[in-house]
């Protein structure tokens, strides 16, 4: 056997087994509009320190807690600042929706968010570096035919720090059947 075959026959198993680990979950690529990013277990296992993780689930927490008080005011400002251009929305009913979707009916006091209070309770936040996921519960206070409504979720987002600041790059919102 010559000396190529067996840098051949040693190479390609060892190619094999990198190929492998990489569609094992070993690690990933986030491909967003503005940047490229890798992500390796290791890396995300490491960069959940108790005290970062501190700050962040606070700060994550008031970020939405004042994206639910800005709400009823319908401004584009705070749709645009909470939710990133790339964001994958999928409400209640299962429905996708885009950015461009949720600014849609900003500025009009008509529409359903604009006449309703939020309130967000019961939340947990996993950071992960630069990604964090927050669960809450969101309370809706609302009216609908002259009467006092109150809808609950459990809502699920996932948010990236880009340029110092948190924004939501993926939003899941699941209507909490009542019980009877």
């Amino acid at each position: 056997m010559s000396q190529k075959q067996s840098v051949a026959r040693e190479t390609i198993p060892l190619c094999g087994i990198v190929l492998v680990l990489g569609m094992l979950g070993c690690g990933c690529t986030i491909y967003t509009p503005q940047q490229t990013t890798y992500v390796s277990l290791p890396s995300v296992l490491a960069t959940r320190a108790p005290q970062q993780q501190g700050n962040a689930q606070q700060e994550l927490i008031a970020v939405v807690q004042n994206f639910l008080k800005d709400v009823p005011k319908n401004e584009r400002a705070t749709f645009d600042r909470f939710f990133a251009d790339d964001i994958i929305y999928t409400r209640g009913t299962g429905q996708i929706v885009t950015k461009k979707d949720i600014l849609t009916d900003t500025g009009t006091s008509t529409a359903p968010r604009a006449n309703a209070k939020y309130e967000g309770e019961d939340f947990q936040v996993h950071q992960y570096g630069d990604l964090a996921i927050v669960n809450f519960r969101l309370v809706m206070h609302a009216t609908e035919e002259n009467k006092p409504v109150t809808r609950t979720f459990r809502n699920t987002g996932t948010f990236m720090k880009r340029n110092g600041r948190w924004q939501a790059i993926a939003w899941q919102a699941t209507p909490i059947q009542e019980k009877k």
